[in-house]
């Protein structure tokens, strides 16, 4: 064992740090006591058996080891200063960009600061299969628009053809719905009447009274104030609904009657009348009328001392 030099702990021959300390005690190999050989010859040295045993030695006490001092902090060393001199960025001399604002070079495609295309033909080039597709996609959107066009074109088309067809069904079917009401027309004419028998007696609504002519090819017209919906005309004829009286006179056997719009468009209808006492129904359907026209065709039962007697005209329009 040995004591190190520089906190006295005991340290082993062969260790080169103090356990303790830490000190490197390399340096104090040099000053060591050499080792004994044992292979030398000691030398034997003479006892005197007379003399007496001199008493042993009081042991010495060895000196404490002395504790290692406080270690002192190092004082901060204050960092080297570095150059802060602003650096000068490169000056760009090409077009701002348009998102950002920030100028980029003139060879840029993509802005420098937040890769906004700068030039509308920036885009990357499309590979060929995407040129396919979007050569597909094109060719179908033209094929749509041609399907489109044709398909309004046969809808004008059978628009203009079939519109009277169409409107005629439609107006049908509102017929049927809403009914008919009679609708009194608000003035007369005619080419013909018997005094005692004015054209007024066949839309005032009574019975046994008529508008009576002296002969066939006479006319009597009626006006409405405001145009609708003729659904039809009921025509009695004779001057009486009973039977002993309704052969009297001479009876209307065929009527011409046309119905004409506010457009001025016409609808004539021509019926055979039944020479029947029971009044007959003539279905005409047409829109907008605003006036009437009541021809007497053809007669029946005139002869001598008898005149013609139409007993009832009543018009119907839709509800």
């Amino acid at each position: 064992m040995r004591s190190c030099s520089t906190c006295g702990a005991q340290v082993a021959r062969g260790e080169d740090f103090c356990t303790t300390c830490g000190a490197y005690l390399g340096w104090d190999k040099g000053t060591e006591p050499p080792a004994p050989d044992p292979s030398a010859p000691t030398a034997r040295i003479p006892v005197p058996t007379s003399a007496a045993p001199e008493p042993p030695a009081e042991p010495v006490a060895e000196p404490e080891p002395e504790q290692p001092a406080a270690v002192q902090p190092a004082k901060p060393v204050a960092p080297r200063p570095e150059p802060n001199a602003p650096v000068a960025e490169p000056v760009s001399e090409g077009p701002p960009c348009g998102a950002c604002g920030a100028p980029n070079p003139p060879e840029r495609r993509f802005c420098i600061r937040c890769a906004a295309p700068l030039a509308p033909d920036s885009e990357a080039p499309q590979s060929n299969r995407a040129r396919r597709r979007r050569r597909r996609i094109d060719r179908g959107k033209v094929w749509r628009r041609l399907v489109v066009l044709a398909v309004l074109i046969a809808l004008v088309i059978g628009g203009v053809l079939f519109y009277p067809t169409g409107r005629e069904i439609v107006e049908d079917v509102l017929d049927k719905t809403f009914g008919a009401a009679p609708i009194g027309p608000v003035s007369s004419s005619a080419s013909g009447e018997m005094p005692d028998h004015p054209r007024g007696k066949a839309v005032d609504g009574l019975r046994d009274v008529y508008w009576g002519t002296e002969r066939p090819g006479e006319w009597a017209e009626f006006n409405f104030d405001h145009p609708f919906r003729l659904v039809g005309v009921l025509v009695s004829t004779g001057p009486s609904r009973k039977d002993e009286e309704f052969r009297s006179q001479a009876r209307p056997a065929r009527l011409e009657i046309t119905a004409t719009g506010s457009d001025g468009r016409t609808r004539i209808e021509t019926v055979d009348v039944p020479d029947s006492p029971t009044p007959y129904e003539v279905r005409i359907k047409t829109s907008d009328v605003v006036r009437v026209r009541v021809h007497i065709k053809t007669v029946t039962g005139l002869t001598e001392g008898k005149h013609i007697a139409l007993g009832e005209l009543e018009f119907f329009g839709r509800k």
